[in-house]
């Protein structure tokens, strides 16, 4: 079954790893695909139209219908560009894969202005600017899908990560926020964090035993996997999945908690700064959280 048989797909990133499956999985279920990719490196310098027509041949190869575009995601009227190029093209639009991104990974004492702005403008704007151009076609035709790439390095943490960790968090809030908004116009919107071994994660450092352990486990995680269940979401069958946090590494799926009390303390005569201190942080403090990173939570190998 073409689950995606005359729907118009919107994939960002789309020239090499978790975007290119993607792109090409949905051309496979049917879908006409606007492969979108700067060709950059992985820091956001640079640019090369290569990925994103490579991607494009490999759709057409397997006789799917698939253009390229380079424009950025990080700009509001170049983004425009991208929801234009498709309803120029294919005339409607029916799901967004927001999966651009770029890396500048460096600890946060260490961190500059420049390094923080560069990856919040290309995941978080750029999540932003796509979904905001895509909406009023969306609202129009009553219905939608999108998808954004979040990760648990901000769902749970990851060390020299600041910049990356606030966009990756600001996405699910975005996320939600969109289906809150568009719910009325039958439109939805969910994140997924994938595991896999892409040239972003390929730069984490192994010169030390505990990294290069890491990595061999990371290197065991397949591009292609996050793709059918990102695709799933994009089809009429899920329209009733709104708001919600997955993650996919290999053949599993996740569903990931979202933030709700868990304790709560009451003072009747109100609270001081003293009884905060006697009282109230004593009472939390069998439940914090560990400072934990991601790989804490996920100790066991990918299957």
């Amino acid at each position: 079954m073409n689950l995606l048989e005359g729907k118009v797909i919107i994939v960002t990133g789309a020239g090499a790893g978790v975007g290119k499956g993607i792109a090409m999985e949905a051309a496979r279920q049917g879908a006409k695909v606007i492969v979108n990719d700067l060709g950059v490196n992985i820091d956001g310098s640079g640019a090369s139209s290569g990925p994103a027509q490579e991607t494009v041949k490999a759709i057409e190869a397997e006789g799917g219908t698939a253009s390229a575009n380079t424009d950025s995601v990080a700009e509001w009227a170049s983004a425009q560009k991208i929801v234009q190029q498709a309803l120029d093209l294919y005339g409607r639009i029916d799901g967004v894969v927001n999966n651009a991104g770029n890396l500048r990974d460096i600890l946060f004492h260490k961190m500059t202005e420049e390094d923080f702005d560069a990856v919040i403008k290309v995941h978080l704007k750029g999540s932003w600017n796509v979904s905001r151009a895509v909406a009023p076609y969306f609202k129009g035709q009553g219905s939608g899908s999108y998808v954004h790439m979040t990760s648990t390095s901000g769902l749970i943490g990851n060390m020299g990560q600041a910049n990356y960790m606030a966009a990756k968090m600001g996405i699910v809030g975005l996320s939600k926020s969109i289906s809150l908004d568009l719910e009325k116009f039958n439109v939805r919107s969910n994140c997924i964090a994938p595991f896999a071994y892409t040239r972003m994660v390929g730069t984490i450092p192994t010169d030390t035993p505990e990294g290069k352990a890491r990595q061999e486990v990371n290197m065991r995680l397949e591009a292609n996997k996050i793709a059918p269940f990102t695709c799933a979401l994009l089809t009429d069958r899920a329209a009733n999945v709104s708001g919600q946090i997955f993650g996919v590494r290999n053949n599993e799926i996740f569903l990931f908690s979202q933030p709700r009390p868990i304790r709560t303390a009451h003072n009747s005569e109100g609270w001081t700064v003293e009884t905060c201190l006697d009282r109230a942080i004593p009472m939390f403090a069998p439940s914090f959280f560990p400072l934990d990173k991601s790989r804490d939570v996920f100790t066991w190998d990918p299957v």
